[in-house]
């Protein structure tokens, strides 16, 4: 009798545990990945350069927030935690600092898709 209750308890408690999430991981995707997502109203695309490497040109749609600029970290925390976040920067290098960043202050959803010249030469629609 005792093996059955605690048999039964076993069960009820293990049924009251949802399923465990693992870590957030960024994400990388290549210039061709990002083509093939689905764009929704939950997505950012965010320009992590400088102002002035942003007015040479940028991918449509993007917002500039500048990884150096010294107001990054403040900036996000006005952020949707729950929206996805499409980062890129000159090289892939800065946006991934950004989005470890992101990851930190508890953000979900975030891809590095690397590079403006190499997104720019995979055809992806650009503002000059």
């Amino acid at each position: 009798m005792k093996t059955i209750f605690l048999s039964l308890l076993a069960v009820i408690l293990l049924s009251c545990v949802g399923p465990q999430q693992g870590p957030v991981e960024v994400k990388k995707l290549t210039a061709e990945q990002y083509k093939n997502q689905k764009m929704t109203n939950k997505a950012v695309l965010l320009d992590v350069r400088t102002p002035e490497e942003y007015a040479t040109g940028h991918l449509d749609g993007a917002a500039n927030v500048d990884y150096r600029g010294g107001d990054f970290a403040q900036e996000m925390q006005n952020w949707d935690k729950n929206k996805v976040y499409y980062l890129y920067c000159a090289s892939g290098n800065r946006s991934g600092k950004a989005a470890e960043l992101l990851k930190e202050a508890g953000f979900k959803h975030i891809y590095n898709i690397g590079g403006y010249s190499t997104l720019k030469e995979a055809g992806l629609p650009t503002e000059e």
